[in-house]
């Protein structure tokens, strides 16, 4: 297929353009007014920031400058506390060995608390550290919806943490947790506060400042910004230590050449989102809603996981006993774009530790579907993706009895 874009024309290898996409949550288009100021960067106003001696490079260093202004309005911090990265795995990896390697340099131990259902980033690395017997790692425990057990979490800190970390809106289920209070009671018991907060930026209101956090970690590509970027929001009197050497960019903390046209990508996708945020994410949540009872009215014993009063406006995490995931996601390959879990761990026979945290049976977490709707998603795709849906899970309902 020969497309056109901006006058130039190329020959596109994605998969024909009847695929509906509703796997959002692993991520989302770039929004083609955000593709516009990328490709500016790239071609016509490209630069390196860090070039002091030359007029480009000034312009390259005040695109940079509005880009932070703009995710510092969205994120309600402070420009000077962003960091610019790779993505959230690498700024969850800055925020936490980061800490650890400061911790470890004034010998001091490092006692770290997280939720049960953290994203692979953030649960591999600190189980890594714990068992190379730098950190001493609390696991939080959830319940059937992925609730914090905020009993537990307490205790925690009331025996004494040097890091909580606890994500924003978790990245399977879509549960919401709450930052605010999360917030009030780390700031009581004196504990730094870490957020990854890669699925709650531009779907729902953050307040880095306000919730007393001390590290917000996101990626771009979540909120229809390119892929390669993201960023670390770190509290202007919270100590760390880098991983990277060689330049001293970014306050010593991350050195490399600024990827401008992600960076300046970024900053447009987050003003866009603080403006449309409030009435994208009610319509999503209706579409949402219309599949769901769609789905449960074919399927009267479909499962819905999570906490489906307090989850992301797009996701729809369900089961249907009996059926596994791998044969509907199979079947329906080319023709609807949903997962079985993670992307993270796409690929891997290990069940879901999101859902085995929870407690679900085995029957539940094999048939596990994870929907993901947004910003481009339209009704006719909705209808669409139900009728596939339905008819498929049919289908395997009869070939599986």
């Amino acid at each position: 297929m020969v497309l056109n874009f901006m006058g130039h024309s190329y020959e596109s290898k994605c998969p024909p353009v009847n695929v509906i996409y509703l796997d959002y949550h692993a991520t989302t288009p770039v929004d083609r007014r955000v593709a516009e100021k990328v490709l500016s960067c790239m071609t016509d106003c490209f630069g390196n920031a860090s070039s002091t001696d030359h007029a480009r490079g000034d312009r390259a260093r005040a695109a940079i400058d509005h880009a932070k202004h703009q995710i510092a309005s969205l994120i309600q911090c402070q420009p000077q506390e962003i960091i610019f990265t790779s993505g959230a795995t690498e700024s969850l990896n800055l925020a936490i060995q980061g800490t650890v390697i400061r911790r470890e340099r004034h010998r001091q131990p490092t006692r770290i608390a997280i939720s049960s259902v953290e994203h692979k980033a953030v649960l591999d690395l600190c189980q890594t550290l714990h068992h190379q017997g730098r950190i001493q790692l609390r696991l939080i425990p959830v319940d059937d919806r992925a609730n914090l057990d905020l009993q537990v979490l307490e205790t925690y800190c009331q025996e004494g943490l040097d890091l909580l970390g606890i994500m924003a809106a978790n990245n399977e289920v879509g549960t919401i947790y709450p930052l605010e209070t999360l917030g009030e009671m780390a700031q009581h018991y004196q504990i730094p506060f870490l957020c990854d907060a890669s699925q709650a930026v531009g779907k729902i209101p953050l307040k880095f400042q306000d919730w007393n956090l001390s590290l917000l970690a996101f990626s771009g590509h979540k909120l229809y910004a390119p892929q390669g970027i993201g960023v670390l929001i770190k509290s202007r009197d919270y100590p760390l230590d880098p991983l990277l050497y060689g330049g001293g960019h970014q306050q010593g903390l991350r050195s490399g050449t600024l990827n401008l046209p992600g960076i300046v990508g970024l900053g447009e996708a987050c003003a866009l989102r603080q403006q449309e945020m409030a009435i994208d994410e009610p319509r999503i949540a209706q579409q949402r809603n219309t599949l769901q009872a769609q789905l449960q009215q074919a399927f009267p014993d479909l499962v819905v996981n999570g906490n489906p009063d307090n989850r992301l406006a797009g996701n729809l995490h369900c089961s249907l006993g009996g059926i596994p995931n791998s044969a509907v996601t199979a079947r329906l390959y080319d023709r609807l774009a949903i997962s079985s879990g993670s992307a993270c761990s796409s690929g891997t026979i290990a069940q879901s530790h999101v859902l085995r945290a929870m407690g679900l049976p085995d029957e539940t977490i094999e048939g596990a579907l994870r929907i993901g709707l947004g910003k481009f998603t339209t009704d006719e795709e909705v209808q669409a993706a139900a009728h596939l849906l339905i008819d498929t899970l049919k289908v395997l309902q009869t070939l599986l009895a």
